[in-house]
């Protein structure tokens, strides 16, 4: 009863810190940075945009809800791959453990870097391009959850930012916290909370800022280097909170846990952009196949005129897993499609996890 109440109470304690942190106003959207905290690498969880942060878990809900890391008594090893807005460069990949510790807890490690391919460098003598470089995003994430009881899972996760631009860079680090809860008769009712990215301001510093000129002090004229002051940005902080319903599909006029329907909602506070709301559903058979796809909806989508997002809101994935040989580990393959709609390419994500002595309880 402590223990719930404990929880309970930090829950509660996420939803106050969040009403200082989000203004919900997009026109402020030019203030933030370090967008990429908004990717999430994982097949299984974009396949619905992340509406099932309520009941994720292991590896992937480091990227979703780090509540979930603890909800599994197993150990996870995943690599991840993406490819954004197809023949534009931009590749994500991803690499991720999920290690179980006693009394019910784990920590997680997960390391994300985003590339964007051969860029033409320009300035004002040089319109036509100087050269090349290769703009490198970095995330490391180090995270812990314990499960508390049957009921209650929460965690706690570090990010460290890192943007270099040529020789301009900038560094960061985002903290983040969740919870989920589970009750029902057969532990189908869900609901997740998620505050992140809330850490430093970043700002760009390096080379690239200085300026070179010639300046002139009575009849002395010498050479000077000068750099360019930059402004600080802030972390995109959101807040999630999540809910899910499992249906158990009866066989031969009886209730069956061999295939499952989960249902879900989800409802995400943006700092600086506009706020999503989005409903999903899942179908697993077997603990060998899924099924899923959602629907997320934000002020302006479709209409090409006032649409601030590239995804037309909709999401579509499947898993397939088997175990290797008798006592292995389970081999799960992941994909997850976003459509978008300018420029028309999609979002493919790739996936591929290896679980020892697998228990995943939303599989």
């Amino acid at each position: 009863m402590k223990r719930n109440l404990k929880i309970s109470t930090l829950a509660l304690g996420l939803l106050a810190v969040s009403t200082g942190v989000f203004a919900g106003n997009k026109d402020r959207v030019g203030q933030s940075g370090a967008s990429e905290l908004l990717i999430n690498p994982w097949a299984r969880t974009t396949g619905v945009f992340g509406l099932n942060g309520s009941y994720i878990g292991g590896l992937e809900a480091m990227k979703c809800n780090i509540g979930g890391l603890a909800q599994d008594t197993s150990m996870e090893v995943g690599a991840s791959t993406g490819v954004y807005l197809t023949n534009t460069g931009i590749n994500v990949n991803n690499v991720g453990i999920a290690i179980p510790l006693k009394n019910d807890q784990a920590i997680g490690f997960n390391i994300m870097s985003i590339g964007f391919g051969d860029i033409t460098a320009t300035d004002y003598n040089n319109p036509d391009g100087y050269g090349q470089f290769r703009p490198s995003f970095l995330n490391i994430q180090m995270g812990y959850s314990k499960q508390f009881s049957t009921h209650v899972n929460a965690g706690a996760a570090a990010t460290f930012v890192s943007e270099q631009v040529n020789n301009v860079g900038a560094m960061g680090v985002a903290f983040e916290g969740g919870i989920q809860y589970v009750t029902g008769k057969d532990n189908n009712y869900h609901l997740g909370i998620t505050l992140k990215n809330l850490g430093t301001n970043m700002k760009f510093t390096g080379t690239g800022f200085a300026v070179s000129g010639e300046q002139t002090q009575s009849t002395l004229t010498y050479s000077a280097t000068q750099m360019t002051p930059t402004e600080k940005f802030e972390l995109p902080t959101l807040l999630n909170i999540s809910g899910a319903y499992d249906i158990y599909m009866k066989e031969n006029g009886k209730e069956s846990k061999n295939q499952k329907l989960t249902l879900m909602g989800n409802f995400t506070s943006n700092s600086f952009i506009n706020d999503y709301i989005g409903v999903g559903a899942e179908y697993t058979y077997k603990n060998m196949m899924s099924l899923r796809a959602a629907y997320r909806w934000e002020n302006g989508i479709g209409d090409p005129a006032t649409t601030s997002t590239m995804f037309t809101g909709i999401a579509a994935g499947a898993t397939l897993q088997t175990r290797l040989g008798k006592g292995g580990p389970m081999l799960a393959i992941d994909y997850s499609f976003r459509p978008t709609q300018r420029p028309a390419n999609g979002v493919h994500m790739f996936s591929l996890r290896f679980t020892r002595n697998a228990n995943h309880k939303d599989e």
